[in-house]
């Protein structure tokens, strides 16, 4: 497995290794024992599917709070999307900055995003479906958004905001100046 860093610690882009022959290929997602090997330890407890109809949908940006917090690991099972993820624990030295990677069913990168972080994607092929394991179960009560298009977060989704998909809650989810995080950064 090809580990990535990224501009954010903690956020890292794995490749798996495909194994091909005439009738396709074969990788592995995910193996607990190799990536403690290299100072990846998430226990996953739930996985997760989306399907994006159309070019443009956006999902996100959002997050769990503690004590339901989630790591996540990310992956496109078809079509393509852009990932992202935001540092959003209060006094880290990256509060606020993005990092986002490009996902296909083709390329098969993966993005491990830590629990105190922002994700989100938006679809760049239609009929997309994102893949992802939580390191928490969802908790409702736990769930929260942050607006996708903040300017203060300045991310280049590669569409104009006007024209994303989004649905309600997403559209009604409050800027990063106006959003109490919950969590802490710890060195």
């Amino acid at each position: 497995m090809l580990i990535e860093e990224t501009r954010l610690p903690g956020v890292l882009i794995l490749t798996p290794r495909r194994f091909g022959d005439a009738r396709g290929w074969f990788s592995e997602v995910w193996n607990r024992q190799v990536l403690a090997g290299a100072g990846i330890e998430v226990d996953f407890v739930q996985d997760n599917h989306s399907h994006s109809r159309d070019v443009g949908t956006v999902r996100g940006l959002h997050f769990q709070s503690p004590p339901h917090a989630q790591a996540k690991l990310v992956r496109c099972g078809r079509g393509r999307v852009f990932d992202v993820a935001v540092d959003i624990r209060a006094g880290s030295p990256s509060f606020g900055q993005w990092t986002g990677v490009e996902l296909s069913a083709q390329n098969g990168k993966q993005l491990l995003i830590p629990a105190g972080f922002l994700h989100g994607f938006v679809t760049r092929e239609p009929e997309s479906e994102l893949l992802y394991k939580c390191s928490d179960y969802y908790a409702p009560d736990c769930d929260g958004a942050v607006r996708f298009d903040d300017p203060d977060l300045a991310i280049d989704w590669g569409i104009d905001g006007g024209t994303a998909i989004l649905s309600d809650k997403d559209r009604a989810a409050p800027h990063v100046r106006n959003f109490a995080t919950p969590f802490v950064y710890e060195a």
